[in-house]
């Protein structure tokens, strides 16, 4: 059986760059996302260029149940040897006002889903004793985030589940990947609501350098990859400042213009 790199939240973004990386490097693909007309768009490219085998699959992956269906197609068809569970959500405002519904479906979508591709890939993967496994994390991942309580506890459960993995499977074959970036120029900001915050305004990173970051961090099996210098600095500065001094911060960072 072929192998192939499972991919989601792959029809734009960090995902898409992900899938054009491994594209270029010779790997058949499964894209995972909501859009099937885009996925199409992009896989039918991809197939041009690079002439590999692409699977497209859309998919609501904040659905409960969607994550056995995709892996159940992905691996009938690929011997999937890489996950990148890309797929995330954000939601901007106070905890006490936010969508109750929305919130849950981020939850579902950032650690839920995340968590049963990880549990479903693993065992195939130890029995090959090959494959690497990146989950998308962010750099929200260090620190609380009011203003966006949820989102940001999600992505502390990625970093921590992805460190907790990696030590597992260490002597395995087996790597695991956390991609720890900062604000990106994705689109994840409107889709959140958060083009109204200071945050967004200042420099972004783009979804290229990102990915680059990450496939080259997945490749040399590094745990905890911080895409950028600012990044690489901020980081540890962060266990010198005390707690309240930092949720203030991540509030006055996040205010609305």
């Amino acid at each position: 059986m072929k192998s192939a790199a499972l991919i989601t939240g792959a029809s734009g973004g960090i995902g898409l760059e992900f899938a054009k990386i491994c594209a270029k490097e010779g790997r058949n693909l499964v894209l995972v996302a909501r859009r099937k007309d885009v996925l199409e768009k992009e896989a039918a490219i991809l197939r041009k260029e690079y002439n590999v085998h692409v699977l497209t699959l859309a998919a609501d992956l904040s659905s409960l149940g969607s994550a056995k269906l995709v892996w159940t197609e992905a691996s009938e068809a690929y011997a999937i040897d890489t996950l990148i569970n890309n797929a995330g959500i954000g939601l901007y405002g106070e905890f006490v006002s936010a969508d109750t519904e929305k919130e849950m479906a981020m939850m579902q979508l950032n650690m839920v889903c995340l968590t049963e591709l990880t549990k479903l890939a693993l065992p195939s993967m130890r029995a090959r004793k090959n494959g690497k496994i990146l989950n998308v994390s962010s750099v929200a991942a260090f620190v609380p985030g009011p203003l966006m309580a949820v989102y940001y506890a999600t992505k502390a459960y990625v970093l921590s589940f992805s460190e907790a993995l990696a030590e597992e499977n260490r002597n395995t074959g087996v790597t695991v990947t956390a991609l720890c970036p900062g604000p990106t120029a994705t689109g994840f900001e409107k889709k959140a609501n958060l083009g109204r915050s200071v945050l967004f305004q200042s420099r972004l990173m783009t979804p290229e350098s990102v990915a680059m970051a990450g496939y080259k961090g997945m490749m040399k099996g590094t745990v905890i990859v911080l895409p950028g210098l600012r990044q690489k600095v901020m980081i540890p500065l962060l266990r010198c400042i005390p707690r309240s001094v930092i949720r203030r911060a991540v509030r006055y960072s996040q205010r609305p213009l």
